[in-house]
């Protein structure tokens, strides 16, 4: 395996086992500090976190693939997920999506973000953007940049 966890990984692996009452629950931290670490999540660090918390790599590759934060290979582009469900788009997801085509991002259509009372929404990486409007996407784009 090449993929091997900083030091600094190993050492909140470490803490949080700890806290929680099986390694199995540290599936989706683990993943986070892969991706993280890596920008992307290889086959090789699915094995590597299989061996650190005892599920099979099958079972971490299927929590990676239902996830749409997580990538498998590198990206190139900005990924941009929009939020898709009633209330973002009661108040202009679909405005955003046609205002971000032809933009060089990567442009996901998502679930629930979790954030109605700001909508629209959404995500970067782990960032949330609120309260869209285009302009506000071409300023945070920019500043992406």
């Amino acid at each position: 395996m090449s993929f091997v966890f900083s030091k600094e990984n190993l050492l909140r692996i470490e803490t949080l086992k700890k806290r929680y009452p099986s390694p199995k629950a540290l599936c989706l931290p683990c993943l986070w500090m892969a991706q993280h670490q890596e920008g992307y999540i290889s086959i090789d660090a699915i094995d590597t976190i299989s061996e650190e918390i005892g599920i099979a790599p099958m079972e971490i590759y299927g929590v990676v693939t239902f996830y749409t934060m997580f990538h498998l290979e590198p990206q190139d582009k900005l990924n941009v997920q929009v939020c898709k469900t009633l209330s973002c788009k009661l108040c202009g997801s679909d405005e955003i999506l046609k205002h971000l085509e032809g933009k060089d991002v990567k442009i996901s259509h998502v679930e629930c973000l979790g954030s109605c009372g700001t909508a629209p929404v959404m995500q970067i990486d782990d960032v949330y953007y609120e309260e869209l409007n285009p302009e506000k996407v071409d300023e945070i784009l920019k500043s992406l940049r």
